[in-house]
């Protein structure tokens, strides 16, 4: 069985779900629990044999001998029960509800989809890819807003092989949504590195990643998204649930990989004691932090620049200008410009993001050590915006549509590049600012 023949089988029934009421993300929701309870059912069988995390009352084999409204409320039972748990299932359960109709609808996912196969047995790209697809198409479902948590696979891809990850280092994304450049992350290390050692290969699965995700339903996704790309354990997912910019959390990464919220400001709605409603901008003030503002975006360049060790590496989405606004923005560039090398920026098309018309760039830089002059001598700059346009359904962004970019850019040995735009050559992409 491949992954596009799981996503169709999973999806169809999706679509005998939505006459029920059921939006694609509750349903990509309730199969997350239903799977993360037959996985842990497999995993306690041979040749696995492991403890099960998830007590025999509410195991899997007790759903599958139910039926009709005992089925109903015994699932109901089990969520309410799990939810409440610690650690991993916390993550996964927490808050979660039953939010099927029918109990017959119930019955026919356990049976026939989800218990029909064998998905511990499956390798980790089939089920894992399988689980993308279906989290692409909750984020392609525009009225769901499911969007906001997914970044083009592609430019995924792009990003992660330009930053090159090594065996042995630490990688953060503090606004990881679905998890999208943690598991390509890990997938290029195990794919570039074939011979890993036994201690590689368990910090690579255990330890060698971490994300924050502010939103629970978000986070439940992302650590299912990384458990079924073999990344973690049902007894550990690298996923912490909090407001990534509420505090430095002392940790320090070789790489820093991510797209964060877009969205001028953030506030907090206040009902006063006779009733009225004020609103309050969250302003985020951090003693590491260049600049007091409450725009998300510098924040989020100013807390990635904390999180990286000396010399690490980071590529970052962001608005169009936003490093050249006034005010914190002037502040935080020149600040980012002195105490980082920021080398290489990436001018992307409108089209890709779900949020319509946004333009963005990638911003890659490293953090130096301290220097009474500024690390940032040339800034190279790569334009697929000019005479490019993308659509998310019709004509979606590729892979190799960033090819051009990946050989100018280099990884290699990103100080030897050559420009491909000059005044004979305007049709270039590729070219030095310093």
């Amino acid at each position: 069985m491949n992954a596009s023949t799981i996503v169709q089988k999973l999806w169809n029934y999706c679509n005998v779900l939505r006459d029920d009421g059921m939006s694609y993300g509750d349903y990509v929701e309730q199969l997350t629990y239903l799977l993360f309870l037959k996985m842990a059912d497999e995993r306690s069988r041979p040749p696995y044999k492991q403890a099960s995390l998830i007590p025999e009352p509410y195991a899997w084999p007790q759903l599958l001998k139910r039926d009709g409204d005992d089925l109903f409320d015994h699932y109901r039972h089990t969520l309410e029960k799990l939810g409440a748990g610690k650690g991993t299932l916390a993550l996964i359960f927490n808050k979660a509800q039953n939010k099927f109709q029918d109990p017959a609808k119930l019955r026919r996912l356990v049976v026939d989809l989800i218990d029909a196969e064998n998905w511990s047995a499956m390798g980790a790209d089939v089920k894992g890819d399988a689980y993308e697809g279906l989290l692409e198409k909750n984020a392609q479902d525009t009225k769901s807003g499911a969007g906001q948590y997914f970044t083009p696979r592609a430019l995924i891809a792009a990003m992660v092989d330009c930053i090159a990850p090594k065996p042995g280092e630490a990688i953060c994304d503090p606004a990881c949504g679905t998890g999208g450049f943690l598991f390509f992350a890990h997938n290029y290390v195990a794919q570039h590195n074939p011979n890993l050692t036994r201690d590689q290969k368990k910090h690579l699965k255990e330890n060698a990643l971490r994300g924050w995700e502010l939103v629970q339903s978000t986070a439940r996704l992302a650590a299912m998204n990384l458990m079924l790309h073999g990344i973690g354990s049902d007894k550990s997912v690298p996923i912490v649930v909090a407001d990534a910019l509420a505090a430095d959390p002392g940790e320090r990464f070789e790489v820093v990989l991510a797209n964060p919220p877009f969205g001028k400001k953030s506030s907090t709605m206040i009902t006063g004691a006779e009733g009225k409603v004020s609103t309050e901008k969250d302003i985020i003030e951090r003693d590491d932090f260049w600049a007091t503002t409450s725009n998300k975006q510098l924040n989020f360049v100013q807390h990635i620049k904390t999180l990286l060790k000396q010399h690490g590496r980071a590529a970052v989405v962001v608005p169009d200008n936003v490093l050249f606004e006034g005010g914190a923005g002037e502040t935080i560039r020149k600040k980012l410009l002195h105490e980082c090398e920021v080398h290489t920026l990436l001018r992307l098309p409108t089209g890709l993001f779900y949020a319509q018309g946004v333009k963005a760039n990638v911003i890659f830089f490293e953090r130096k050590p301290a220097s009474e002059t500024p690390w940032t001598k040339k800034l190279w700059i790569y334009d697929l915006r000019t005479n490019k346009h993308f659509t998310l359904k019709t004509s979606p962004m590729k892979r190799e549509d960033l090819d051009e970019f990946g050989a100018c850019y280099n990884p290699a040995n990103r100080h030897e590049r050559k420009a491909t735009w000059s005044a004979e050559y305007p049709d270039g992409r590729w070219r030095a600012e310093e």
